[in-house]
């Protein structure tokens, strides 16, 4: 595992507007060109978080994935967010893992937020991804899906370097300022009990819908002690990652090892 230099891109996501979010994103994203590994957009940053967006919904073809791949290139790093995206007669969240050599991963949010009726109007994912990147194993995930630690647990992998599933759970989000302790709580609880980093990045302003978002986009080690946490505002911070100090905790305090055996149906 090499260091990992990870930008957090906490924008004020334009109300159904992709054109305006390119533009704008675009513009947040080429400050770190050249300085970072992975570059890290808020969930739905073409549109905001909006069941209206099913009539708007790209395919994989369109013009936001093909945006996110080339964006990817120019600045060299892997982007990744999500989008609305059709795929015949259902719509998913989807986020894409957008590398410099224009492949890419994709993950469909598999817990949808039912409080906003998310679930009647999208479908949902039913299989994790697992990416590499400088030697980390990293899980994208999706908003809501914080609050499901079960779906996110950290595997036990006898063939794994470190005995786990992954090093760093990444959640991209449109979380609401009302609900800000439990998306802070939560983002420290699940790199404690999963002995892993986790990052969540989130937007801020105000959406089409009125919900305000203040951000508290951040950085947890694996013992719940922020590297970082954004303010309110628009904000581009790039975070280097030692693998050193994961390690370290792992071997001193191998929790792991004494998980309990189960498995996860239709997983």
């Amino acid at each position: 595992m090499q260091t990992l230099n990870v930008s957090l891109v906490q924008g004020a996501t334009r109300w159904h507007d992709a054109p305006a979010n390119r533009e704008y994103y675009g513009e947040l994203v080429r400050r770190v060109a050249g300085q970072s590994d992975l570059v890290v957009l808020p969930e739905t940053f073409l549109s905001g978080f909006s069941n209206d967006t099913r009539v708007s919904a790209e395919g994989m073809a369109g013009e936001g994935v093909a945006w996110m791949r080339a964006l990817a290139g120019e600045v060299k790093a892997v982007v990744t967010g999500s989008l609305a995206i059709r795929e015949g007669d259902k719509v998913y969240n989807r986020l894409i893992w957008a590398r410099p050599d224009g492949s890419y991963e994709q993950y469909d949010k598999r817990h949808l937020f039912r409080m906003a009726g998310e679930h009647t109007r999208y479908g949902g994912g039913s299989r994790r991804l697992i990416v590499e990147l400088n030697g980390w194993r990293i899980l994208p995930q999706v908003c809501y899906d914080l609050r499901f630690p079960v779906w996110l647990r950290n595997r036990r992998l006898a063939s794994a370097t470190a005995g786990m599933d992954y090093d760093l759970a990444l959640f991209v989000a449109n979380w609401p300022a009302p609900r800000r302790q439990p998306w802070r709580t939560l983002l420290r609880a699940r790199a404690i009990e999963n002995l892993a980093y986790v990052i969540g990045v989130n937007r801020v302003g105000v959406d089409g819908n009125d919900l305000p978002y203040a951000g508290d986009s951040a950085v947890i080690d694996p013992v719940g002690e922020p590297l970082v946490e954004l303010g309110p505002q628009e904000q581009v911070v790039t975070v280097a990652m030692d693998p050193a100090a994961l390690l370290q905790h792992r071997e001193r305090f191998p929790a792991w090892m004494d998980a309990d055996e189960f498995t996860l149906n239709g997983v």
